[in-house]
């Protein structure tokens, strides 16, 4: 609905002068520094599902956690745990692991008698390893989506196909099926956007060789890899789509939604959690967020959406949750000669499509995620406030038990439909090459 509002004249397509080269000073952009995977993108290729031996008091843990919390004997086993030295961890898979069994282990404690009964300090003994760990990765020690979706998966057959009757969680959290179709759904997102991630070098460095031809088709590759994310979170919940419900919003509001909150911006926990053994201070880290992909940050970056101070500043702020290399890979996007400026500059029709499609798109996706994130949080948060209201708080209305903390707040502690929607409407702005 936006191709008519570009305001720059046309000319034919053609291809680059061949006397147009990257220069030595302008080395051949490549994803191979980031370790982004050809076939994976951002997600951890074959994930280890064990540590060794040593580590299996950690294991035995968190391979029961959602059990444990439903006991209300987390707590008490975490207590008991074997202070563990982390130095025997040697490959990056095993760190990856490691930290994601510590974190669902985080996560637990924390929660485990909702948001009335926090606790103030996490012990010793899963402190000091758990921020050893996060240190070596270069990653929080929180449960962050660089864990609970790109490290924790498998294929139950091996040779059989990455989809969602294929896959399973490492490890879980409470909210049964739904929290498997949460994190998988989200996986498969990421999946679908490799094609786009792939697309990147071929657009900066057809930018940097002026072939305009060769930017053209990378970003039609890069608008139907973004197709393909949407459809891909609309398994998640769509009545008009056929496949299965794979997450039920009110068990995501009432059930998963604590065991994803951090203790920066929450009521709960206004003064953060101390890490016994590490700091005497408190210290404050944001919950998981879809925000903390590289994804949708590496597509701004290079399409050059630019975004307001406050959601800004949110979105920078959790590039501190993803792997180092990935967030260099963002910066290093940044960076890069402009591709709107292209665009503008070689007023050629085809790119200019190509360019639009993408935008268009992206804007799609944002649009059908504020769908979602109002289907999951916001008309489960109204019901929760009429319940409560009513003073019908009945263990049979799942979202009567959800926290009132983050009501009407993202996991990741942010105002969540503004911060979307202006998110969204920055998008919107790109579209104006003038």
């Amino acid at each position: 609905m936006f191709m008519g509002n570009i305001g720059v004249p046309t000319k034919k397509l053609v291809k680059a002068p061949m006397a147009t080269t990257i220069t030595d000073s302008q080395k051949p952009f490549s994803l191979d520094p980031y370790h982004v995977s050809e076939e994976f993108g951002f997600i951890l290729p074959a994930p280890l599902a064990e540590l060794p031996p040593y580590y299996q008091p950690w294991m035995d843990i968190a391979q029961h956690v959602t059990e444990l919390i439903y006991s209300h004997m987390l707590r008490s086993h975490i207590l008991k745990m074997p202070l563990l030295n982390t130095q025997l961890l040697e490959s990056h898979r095993e760190l990856r692991l490691a930290h994601l069994a510590l974190s669902v282990m985080t996560m637990g404690y924390v929660w485990q008698e909702g948001e009335d009964d926090t606790v103030k300090m996490l012990p010793r003994n899963l402190a000091i390893p758990y921020c050893e760990v996060s240190q070596r990765l270069g990653l929080p020690p929180i449960l962050t989506h660089a864990d609970a979706v790109l490290a924790n998966w498998r294929k139950r057959d091996p040779q059989g196909l990455f989809d969602m009757e294929n896959l399973e969680l490492l490890v879980t959290l409470p909210g049964g099926d739904s929290v498997r179709g949460f994190f998988m759904v989200t996986l498969l997102v990421e999946l679908a956007a490799v094609p786009a991630i792939k697309s990147i070098p071929l657009v900066i460095n057809g930018v940097q060789c002026d072939d305009a031809e060769t930017v053209t088709r990378a970003l039609e590759e890069f608008s139907q890899a973004i197709q393909g994310m949407t459809d891909a979170l609309k398994l998640m919940h769509d009545v008009s789509y056929v496949v299965p419900v794979y997450v039920k919003p009110e068990v995501f509001y009432g059930i998963m939604r604590i065991y994803l909150s951090g203790w920066k911006d929450n009521s709960s926990m206004p003064a953060g959690l101390v890490y016994e053994g590490v700091q005497a201070e408190p210290m404050e880290y944001s919950g998981g967020s879809a925000a903390q992909s590289s994804l949708l940050h590496c597509f701004d970056e290079l399409l050059g959406v630019k975004h307001e101070a406050m959601s800004g500043a949110f979105l920078t702020r959790m590039r501190n949750y993803m792997p180092p290399s990935h967030k260099r890979l963002i910066q290093d996007i940044s960076l890069q000669p402009s591709l709107r400026g292209f665009v503008q500059q070689q007023a050629c029709e085809p790119l200019t499509a190509a360019f639009q499609l993408c935008v268009t798109k992206l804007l799609a996706l944002r649009s059908y995620h504020i769908n979602v994130v109002s289907r999951f949080i916001i008309v489960p948060a109204a019901r929760a406030r009429q319940l409560r209201n009513q003073g019908n708080i009945s263990q049979e209305e799942t979202v009567s038990r959800a926290p009132t903390a983050l009501e009407e707040k993202g996991t990741g502690g942010s105002g969540i439909m503004s911060f979307l929607k202006t998110v969204r409407d920055r998008t919107r702005d790109v579209f104006n090459l003038k």
